[in-house]
């Protein structure tokens, strides 16, 4: 590893712990040491602070990392799991399981874990459905207007069952869709711990092989890179880091896109393995600077991330078409 990598990796250790303690003291009641580890009047204010912390840090290593995988597989700055639709049917399955389970009975434990798992199948059989797509277009970019008409259909039959629902139904979902970061659990914590691991694992797996297939196809085979394994470790990878966070905090839009382009634009970006260490810490240290924002402003934590990242998108088409 270079000296510029180490700095930066030290750079943004320094910067995330001091990001992890000004959430810890942010909020409507000022709290001591003794709070976060001892009982007191003020402990569960603290847990969920902790839980806050926590959680941010787990969707800002998953969304980020989700998004660099799909840009490095297309080869596509602008691809995401937000972009081409994986968020938006991500959405619609928590509001199907949201609309239609109120009347199961079900530990909160095992609905927190039904209510990840129905994100994940959706996005998924979207990525399935993507990537038997991308055999039919020769220009991969087409794959992203696929995605648009997706997000769209999704939204519109997610209008419909929000037309239809029940109040308490469409209140639960409305809530998750604001991204509440204050409303996870620690068990919910442990299920997206589990499952965020599993995607990083997958995800180590695939870099290697994706280093060979950002030269090319025909490069990459005769390096002995299997393509088709390649393809479904980026399936099951993207899907389950994307979906899982969407499923306890609701759509996290365009962070896995604006993310990997600063860490390209900060870092060589031909050294692949540097670039996933860098989006990881990035990610955590923008959801924690976005928590802060929410926390202040009470502004919901996926109008944050829009506002951010769409002037960040439209700078990037200009500096292209500028190219």
């Amino acid at each position: 590893m270079s000296k510029r990598f180490k700095i930066l990796c030290l750079l943004f250790v320094i910067a995330i712990i001091a990001s992890a303690i000004i959430n810890l003291n942010t909020g409507f009641l000022s709290l001591s040491f003794q709070d976060f580890f001892q009982d007191s009047a003020h402990s569960q204010i603290a847990e969920i602070r902790i839980n806050r912390v926590l959680v941010m840090m787990l969707a800002g290593i998953s969304i980020p990392t989700s998004g660099f995988l799909m840009q490095e597989y297309f080869q596509n700055p602008l691809a995401g799991p937000d972009i081409l639709g994986i968020t938006s049917v991500a959405s619609l399955s928590v509001a199907f399981y949201i609309f239609f389970s109120h009347t199961i009975s079900l530990p909160e434990f095992l609905q927190n874990s039904f209510l990840s798992l129905s994100a994940i199948v959706g996005s998924l059989l979207l990525m399935l459905v993507l990537l038997s797509m991308s055999n039919r277009f020769q220009d991969k970019s087409y794959l992203i207007i696929f995605g648009f008409l997706v997000s769209a259909f999704a939204g519109a039959i997610v209008s419909l069952l929000q037309f239809y629902a029940e109040n308490q139904s469409l209140k639960n979902y409305i809530l998750w869709s604001f991204g509440a970061n204050n409303m996870v659990t620690r068990n919910q914590i442990y299920v997206l711990s589990v499952l965020v691991l599993i995607g990083m694992l997958i995800c180590f797996r695939a870099i290697k092989p994706l280093i060979g297939n950002s030269l090319g196809n025909s490069y990459a085979q005769s390096l002995g890179v299997n393509l088709k394994q390649l393809k479904l470790l980026i399936i099951v990878a993207s899907s389950l880091l994307s979906a899982s966070v969407t499923a306890f905090l609701g759509p996290i839009l365009f962070i896995g896109i604006i993310v990997p382009h600063f860490c390209r634009l900060v870092y060589n970006p031909s050294r692949l393995w540097q670039q996933w260490i860098l989006n990881m810490f990035l990610g955590m240290l923008i959801m924690l600077f976005f928590s802060v924002i929410a926390e202040k402003t009470q502004i919901p934590l996926n109008v944050i991330s829009s506002v951010f990242g769409i002037p960040v998108i439209l700078m990037m088409l200009l500096k292209q078409n500028k190219v």
